[in-house]
């Protein structure tokens, strides 16, 4: 007769990334944002162009047979009207935005990324299209998918991408290894933390990960969920003040995931206004750092240079 232990697909240790250690966030080191602040809060800003007649999407209705023009058409207009008034939105309160972009919206809408990257966004590598997924690739495939990117955001809009989201957060196994050898600082793929964290990669290198959220996000809430926009925006705002109480004892990052095809919809961009008012004022009253994820990355850097015992 087996024993027990036979019947356990793992009865010892289960398999591990080995990416990084168990760390609780109740043991880390302690040090600050810029101006002395213990919350750094960003804005990931998706805007994202999508195959027609095939591949994937979010839905705003049942999925029909290609061309899915409903959906499809839900989707669009995050480009040709959503992200515009998001951007009108930001432009009022002054607030960056860290910008995901599909490097297909070059060959698209080339104007719309122009335009946040004219007012000194940071362009954040979000794949060619979120019509398909990353993580099925070949290594080869997926490498040329980075450097790829990598270059049309170079030649067109003249930034060197330090970042990089997945499309669906879809990875291989060796996603942050390829991240690391084509150039990347850090990836927005991994929610597991409240603070940025060092990932190991092969061949002795690193990779940073940034905090990327999967609750306040609009797509897992609004979409995946059905909540409402005001119950949102109170979520985002009761999770902003919890994080700021938190943060008194230790640095602690916030994002908020946002969409154009969602939130720049007219009577969801009522009630996200007064979120971000309300992130502003306490930017303006000194009690955050609103930043993008690529200067955390950087301020993460330069904490390891100074302190690399505390990051290893």
């Amino acid at each position: 007769m087996d024993s027990p232990s036979a019947t356990l697909r793992w009865p010892d240790l289960l398999p591990a990334h080995d990416r990084f250690d168990y760390r609780p966030i109740t043991r880390r080191p302690d040090y600050a944002w810029p101006n002395g602040a213990r919350l750094a809060v960003y804005i990931g800003f998706n805007i994202e162009h999508f195959a027609f007649g095939d591949g994937l999407g979010a839905s705003i209705g049942p999925v029909s047979p290609h061309p899915d023009v409903l959906n499809h058409g839900w989707r669009e207009y995050g480009n040709r009207v959503g992200a515009w008034r998001c951007l009108d939105l930001f432009d009022s309160l002054s607030l960056p935005t860290g910008t995901l972009i599909n490097t297909a919206l070059y060959d698209h809408c080339p104007e719309l990324v122009q335009a946040f990257a004219a007012r000194g966004d940071e362009l954040i590598g979000h794949g060619h299209s979120n019509a398909e997924r990353q993580g099925t690739l070949c290594e080869e495939a997926e490498r040329a998918l980075l450097l790829r990117c990598r270059e049309s955001i170079a030649r067109e809009s003249g930034q060197h991408a330090a970042g990089w989201l997945s499309p669906w957060i879809s990875e291989s196994a060796i996603t942050p290894d390829l991240l690391a050898e084509t150039g990347y600082r850090y990836t927005l793929n991994w929610c597991h933390d409240d603070q940025p964290m060092r990932m190991r990669t092969r061949g002795g290198g690193s990779i940073w990960s940034v905090p990327y959220p999967q609750e306040l996000n609009d797509i897992p809430m609004i979409v995946a969920r059905q909540m409402d926009m005001r119950d949102f925006g109170a979520m985002v705002v009761d999770n902003f003040e919890e994080m700021r109480q938190q943060s008194r004892r230790q640095p602690l990052v916030m994002g908020l995931a946002l969409h154009p095809y969602i939130v720049g919809q007219p009577y969801r961009l009522r009630h996200l206004r007064p979120v971000l008012e309300h992130l502003a004022a306490a930017r303006d009253r000194g009690e955050i750092w609103f930043t993008t994820p690529g200067a955390i990355a950087s301020h993460m850097d330069t904490l390891a240079a100074e302190r690399p015992g505390d990051f290893a």
